[in-house]
């Protein structure tokens, strides 16, 4: 990930950090269905490059839409059309996506690209937004965007939009990425998810605190997710990110992370990467 004190310009590559949930509750419903959270969101050193190129026409486009996803349905099209119509920009950009994070791997590759898109072009096409309101535009894209935007690991509450810094010691992780696309909506609408974990004041988290009430549930319906967490366990603890189906697990150093990659037999897929203290884009939004 490029360092803060960048130049960040045209020509630069942007940085889409992946997350990884450290824990996550599900401490209750709300009546339009959307489920009250608790996590706590860290930044990796690992994640999609960005590029952006202007446009006089002020259209939004893609240099190489994904396969399967339409351009309308992209996250990083409705970002930067979102931000248009907020701001009132009529500039137009053409955006190429390096894809390095799985898709529906709980890594949060879609919401960190779309964040980027709103943090680089508030930036570059010089909107000055505030970062308070490019998280809210952000929220409208998904409830994992904000995170991205506002740029520090964090306490999340509600929907993942109430968010507490929390400032995290150096360590590594090893993640796997089992080979399945787990849809979000699949998990969160299975009936025996868990929906009543109690809360917690923020003040409360410890490392190693609580787990991933996500995870019993992919892990049945996703058998390859149990496996993977399987091989893992049997070096440090392990636990699934997100919704799944990527799983990892912390190192206080990256040769001890490197080994245990090493030593996974060779149907895990994986890589090791160091936490971040914040977003490579930080700097970007006041």
């Amino acid at each position: 990930m490029t360092a803060v004190g960048q130049a960040w310009d045209w020509q630069s590559v942007y940085p889409a950090p992946a997350k990884i949930n450290l824990f996550l509750h599900v401490v209750g419903r709300r009546a339009d269905g959307y489920h009250l959270l608790q996590t706590l969101f860290r930044f990796l050193a690992h994640g999609d490059h960005l590029r952006f190129s202007p446009r006089a026409d002020g259209s939004v486009s893609l240099a190489k839409p994904l396969a399967g996803v339409p351009a309308e349905s992209d996250l990083t099209v409705r970002a930067a059309r979102l931000l248009q119509a907020a701001s009132g920009c009529r500039m137009g950009v053409e955006i190429s996506v390096e894809k390095r994070l799985p898709l529906g791997g709980g890594l949060g590759g879609g919401s960190s690209a779309a964040a980027t898109v709103l943090l680089a072009l508030n930036h570059l096409w010089q909107l000055g937004l505030p970062r308070q309101r490019l998280q809210e535009i952000g929220l409208e894209l998904g409830a994992d965007v904000p995170v991205f935007v506002f740029g520090r690991n964090a306490f999340a509450e509600g929907v993942g939009e109430a968010l507490q810094v929390v400032d995290l010691p150096p360590s590594w992780y090893v993640v796997l990425e089992p080979p399945v696309e787990v849809p979000t909506a699949t998990i969160f609408a299975a009936p025996e998810l868990p929906r009543d974990s109690p809360p917690i004041d923020a003040r409360q988290w410890r490392p190693g605190f609580g787990s991933n009430d996500l995870e019993a549930v992919a892990s049945a319906r996703f058998p390859v997710i149990a496996e993977h967490l399987a091989c893992l366990s049997a070096f440090a603890p392990a636990r699934m990110s997100g919704s799944g189906a990527c799983v990892f697990a912390e190192f206080e150093h990256r040769q001890d992370a490197e080994t245990v990659l090493r030593k996974l037999p060779a149907s895990c897929r994986g890589w090791v990467a160091a936490g971040l203290d914040h977003h490579p884009l930080l700097q970007l939004a006041g």
